[in-house]
């Protein structure tokens, strides 16, 4: 088979919306230079569409145009490593899929350990928050949401009262081992969230909290204004 027909096969058979780079032709064709004039001849034909430099994606078609590529698939290559997870998808567009705001945006958050600069690619900002954490398969979720605690006051669109009205609505359905995880989880992050946190539980008689609570500096305060409308363990947590 030409190195053409196995580049043409090869993405006809990528699930649309998939992601790729030269990189994915390598093993079949030899030639870096024929599999870029392959992929450029195929995105000036419509067949797939340039995301940025040396990435390309096999578009789905509607009648409104053709649809982006999800976030995930937009930065694989930064949530992943040799199959080993190293990031997770934060921010605003995990706020939205958790029915904290309704707001979208052209930027992507991603929590890691080891964080670098922001930069472009396509029409998104990728930018990164430092996790302390370790980041796997079973601790995405639970960093999720911490992450809303620990920029509660950043959310757009959405006050500080319905933030925590759809976190503890949130919490309500989890079981007592993954309320644990979380507790264990929220002692890398700021004292801060490790207060709220404490708060929330307490509220919701979660049992002990005894693990946040003496983590923190009995004599700091915390201002997160209007969390005792919601909370009535505001003060005992030095929440203001």
């Amino acid at each position: 088979m030409k190195s053409t027909d196995y580049i043409a096969y090869t993405i006809n058979r990528l699930p649309k919306g998939y992601v790729f780079t030269y990189d994915d032709f390598s093993n079949k064709v030899n030639s870096k230079e024929s599999i870029i004039k392959a992929l450029n001849r195929m995105a000036a034909s419509g067949k797939i569409e340039k995301l940025s430099k040396g990435k390309y994606f096999k578009p789905e078609k509607t009648v409104f145009g053709n649809l982006e590529p999800s976030q995930k698939q937009i930065v694989k290559d930064l949530l992943e490593d040799n199959g080993k997870i190293v990031g997770y998808l934060t921010g605003l567009s995990i706020y939205n899929q958790l029915g904290f705001t309704t707001q979208v945006s052209n930027s992507i958050q991603i929590g890691k350990n080891e964080v670098r600069p922001q930069f472009v690619r396509g029409r998104y900002s990728i930018s990164f928050v430092k996790q302390k954490n370790t980041i796997n398969k079973e601790n995405i979720y639970p960093l999720q949401l911490l992450d809303i605690l620990r920029f509660i006051n950043k959310i757009p669109d959405v006050t500080i009262e319905n933030t925590l009205k759809r976190f503890i609505e949130i919490l309500t359905k989890m079981e007592s081992k993954e309320i644990s995880n979380i507790q264990r989880l929220a002692l890398k992050y700021q004292p801060s969230v490790r207060a709220l946190l404490g708060a929330i539980l307490e509220q919701l008689n979660f049992g002990e909290t005894n693990l946040l609570k003496n983590s923190l500096n009995p004599i700091t305060k915390y201002n997160l204004k209007g969390a005792d409308k919601i909370l009535s363990t505001t003060e005992k947590w030095n929440i203001k």
